[in-house]
Parts: C-alpha cells; sequence; structure tokens
C-alpha cells in the first residue's frame, strides 16, 4: 500500500476519532441541521462547532447547503452514516465493557 493512502486513512480516522466531531456527526445522523441548532443539541460554542464542521466538511463527512441566510449541514448518506451504522454495532458488541475504565489505551499491545 502506498503512503498516500496510509496518510488518507490517517486524516479519515483523525477526523473520525474527535470526540466533539463525533457529537457533531450524531446530531446530524437526525437529519441536516444549522450552526445554531448544532449548538443547541451539543452545548458546544460556535467558533468550536463551525470550526469542526469545515473540518468535516473538507474531508467528505458532511455537505453544506444554503439556506436563505444559514448555511445547513447534512451528513453523507452514500458513506458516513452507512460507517457508522456499523460503528455502532462494533461498538456495542466488542467496545461496550470499555467505556468508562480508560479502554481508549491499550496498555499491553503498543503496535
Amino acid at each position: 500500500m502506498k503512503n498516500k493512502t496510509y496518510e488518507s486513512y490517517a486524516i479519515f480516522f483523525e477526523t473520525l476519532g474527535h470526540q466533539t466531531r463525533l457529537r457533531i456527526i450524531n446530531v446530524l445522523r437526525d437529519g441536516p441541521a444549522n450552526v445554531t441548532k448544532i449548538i443547541n443539541q451539543t452545548g458546544m460554542e460556535q467558533t468550536c462547532v463551525s470550526h469542526c464542521l469545515r473540518r468535516l466538511e473538507r474531508c467528505g463527512f458532511v455537505s453544506v447547503t444554503k439556506e436563505g441566510k444559514f448555511r445547513v449541514y447534512e451528513l453523507n448518506h452514500a458513506t458516513i452514516e452507512p460507517l457508522m451504522a456499523l460503528v455502532d454495532k462494533h461498538t456495542q458488541t466488542y467496545c461496550v465493557h470499555l467505556v468508562g475504565k480508560g479502554g481508549n489505551h491499550d496498555h499491553h499491545n503498543h503496535h
């Protein structure tokens, strides 16, 4: 596999592996939303939401359309929605026992 592929993978998983961006993705799983709706549902600051949305848009996780003076963000139906459904299935089966126990670090096997 070429190094550029690994770099693309790293960018993808870094984008996905950020809790703030995951919160935004989960809001958008319920349907399109503008920044105000995302702020209201997450309690996050506007600058943080806008910054995260730019990253999600650049990586193709979300698309944006203008509706009047608002920018409305929508999850990528072709790839991100099915991916998140798969992530839900995987984490509920294999990772649920790690939640709240510092399970984001593997102390036995660093590769």
